[in-house]
């Protein structure tokens, strides 16, 4: 048999794992994007992000590729990014340097979860199109025929699981996280866009390692509140996705954000404020994935989405899951408490 515990000793930082409970844990979804040469007109920037080769933030990004502190040829960006993050980026941010520091015995888990260029997007999902003459026939040539890319918002999401609100300011209120992590952040991501929230276990994960995540940014309708939307969107649409998994789907989490949502607001960020919540439907496979968007219970979860969920306003990508720290075993299905948790801000960010 597979000897789960085993894993979790074996993987860094050695702490002793624990069973998982049923009460909502705080989560801090924070999207990611890397640096790059992008021209800002592009792509957004967060204050003191993109550093160049002498530590000082880049002024132009597309001016000089070659300046840039991670990756100077932006033929390699994407794929130097996405190693870096998760085999020195992640090590580093586990990494304990002091016997005394228990800091990290708060984080309960933490994923990386890269976004997978060639996986389904809320731009290009299946049925996939290619591109026929009037006839029907495909073209000789690619050449003048390459349909157009159509790039996400986002490259990836750092995914932290805590069990209340303070651990995660204790978690980065650390001096080794704020002397050595954080200024890392400022070198190798463009942006960060935190999304605080309450996390709601719908379908617990058996496997607890799915390698296919699909993500749903969500945003609702103008004339709703958040409140409402989430009370729905936990207490009715949740059991429409149940009542259509397919039998594809592997895990299903909710997110409520917790966030600020008006400008000057401790913490406010532009970019995560016009999330409500996200979704995280996990896969076996790639394929699972792509047959699931195609099928009848997809449609009919779309529809019931449409009552409150603004899809214009959000957008969905397919991720590679990788756990960097895991000490929950056995996760289970959250129980739900109707009592609002308001963002507390975190003063130790």
């Amino acid at each position: 048999m597979h000897n789960t515990r085993q894993d979790r000793l074996l993987r860094t930082p050695y702490i002793e794992p624990k069973l998982a409970g049923r009460a909502p844990l705080t989560v801090l979804f924070s999207l990611l994007s890397r640096s790059d040469s992008t021209p800002l007109n592009e792509r957004s920037r967060a204050q003191g992000f993109g550093l160049d080769n002498d530590g000082n933030v880049i002024e132009d990004p597309s001016a000089d590729p070659s300046n840039n502190a991670l990756e100077g040829n932006p033929n390699l960006s994407f794929e130097h990014w996405g190693e870096y993050w998760r085999k020195v980026h992640g090590p580093r941010f586990a990494h304990v340097e002091e016997s005394d520091d228990k800091s990290l015995e708060r984080l309960l888990r933490y994923d990386q979860l890269h976004r997978f260029a060639p996986g389904p997007t809320s731009f290009n999902a299946p049925p996939y199109r290619f591109p026929v003459d009037d006839e029907g026939k495909l073209w000789p040539t690619i050449v003048g025929h390459v349909p157009p890319y159509h790039r996400p918002a986002w490259d990836g999401v750092a995914y932290l699981h805590f069990e209340r609100m303070d651990d995660m300011g204790l978690v980065f209120g650390n001096e080794r996280i704020r002397q050595k992590i954080v200024p890392e952040d400022h070198a190798m991501f463009r942006n960060i866009a935190p999304i605080p929230a309450k996390q709601f276990i719908v379908l617990p994960s058996i496997a607890d390692n799915d390698p296919i995540t699909l993500v749903k940014l969500h945003a609702r309708k103008t004339g709703t509140t958040r409140a409402q939307f989430q009370h729905w969107w936990l207490h009715e649409h949740a059991a429409v996705v149940m009542q259509h998994t397919g039998g594809l789907i592997r895990r299903y989490v909710q997110l409520h954000s917790l966030g600020p949502t008006e400008p000057g607001e401790p913490f406010y960020h532009p970019d995560a404020s016009k999330f409500d919540g996200v979704s995280l439907l996990n896969f076996a496979s790639l394929n699972d994935l792509e047959d699931f968007l195609r099928n009848e219970d997809y449609l009919a979860i779309l529809r019931d989405e449409e009552q409150m969920i603004d899809a214009s306003a959000g957008e969905w990508w397919t991720t590679i899951s990788m756990t960097i720290v895991n000490r929950m075993t056995h996760e289970k299905t959250t129980a739900i408490d109707d009592r609002p948790q308001p963002f507390s801000g975190l003063e130790s960010l």
